[in-house]
């Protein structure tokens, strides 16, 4: 009789219990649209003892791609993942930023391989470095034609900013047509903004995931999450396992989603 190996019995229940999740979901339980906060990368290196927090953003991001496998895998269609801020560009320090937008470039062009999968940009390239613009404009153009799994990257990204683009764009659009300012208040509606946010086109988030245990948007996606549900991690983002993911699916397939009525 062969002896048991260390934590192989864990292993053999972490899976009977990952396919007990996944087949308690059904495809009509399952959100259309995910969008994931990503967050503790650098708690995570730190207690890694790690001499840079650059190691935990490199392990994160590494999640994200290994994250978007288990949302393509389950069925979900849209995902989006917040990975630089516009507060990030202008507070980060100078090396980590560096190293950051690095990390980035690196997932963006994986990510654009992937077959099948779709890449889009949102947030604003011209806060961008050019290097690091030209790589996400080059992920897109390579996506573009893909119909599977759509993956909005956050970068650069901020939704205040996001609605006062949109808001920009829809006045812009309005005076070349030689409307009045008027008129054009008459027949603002919250259709309208979507539609010239950067996700226009694209249902809003059903799910917003956060990991490391923290309870806030920080400026991400603010006028399409006014009716999505949120499930809050407390797992570290590189930590995160997929049973942590099916619980939050499992989670979400439980409410009851009432969009203020």
């Amino acid at each position: 009789m062969s002896a048991r190996r260390p934590g192989e019995g864990r292993g053999v229940l972490y899976r009977l219990y990952s396919s007990r999740l996944r087949r308690s979901l059904t495809p009509e339980t399952v959100p259309h649209h995910v969008a994931m906060m990503i967050d503790g990368n650098r708690r995570w290196a730190r207690q890694a003892g790690f001499p840079t927090v650059a190691h935990g953003h490199r392990a994160g991001a590494a999640k994200m791609h290994e994250f978007l496998r288990w949302c393509d895998d389950l069925g979900i269609r849209v995902v989006s993942l917040y990975l630089l801020s516009n507060d990030n560009l202008r507070k980060r320090d100078s090396q980590e930023l560096a190293d950051l937008i690095e990390i980035i470039a690196e997932l963006a062009d994986e990510l654009s391989r992937e077959p099948g999968w779709r890449v889009q940009i949102v947030g604003r390239s011209d806060a961008l470095p050019p290097a690091l613009a030209r790589v996400l404009q080059t992920a897109q153009e390579r996506t573009a034609s893909n119909t599977g799994l759509h993956v909005n990257l956050a970068v650069g990204y901020g939704g205040r900013g996001e609605i006062v683009d949109a808001v920009r764009s829809i006045i812009a659009k309005h005076d070349e047509s030689g409307g009045s300012l008027e008129a054009l208040a008459a027949s603002l509606t919250p259709e309208q903004i979507g539609e010239h946010l950067y996700t226009g086109g694209l249902p809003d988030p059903d799910l917003v995931i956060r990991t490391s245990g923290e309870q806030r948007l920080s400026d991400f996606l603010l006028w399409q999450s006014a009716h999505s549900e949120f499930y809050f991690v407390e797992a570290l983002g590189p930590d995160l396992r997929e049973v942590d993911f099916l619980r939050a699916i499992r989670d979400y397939a439980t409410r009851d989603r009432r969009y203020g009525s």
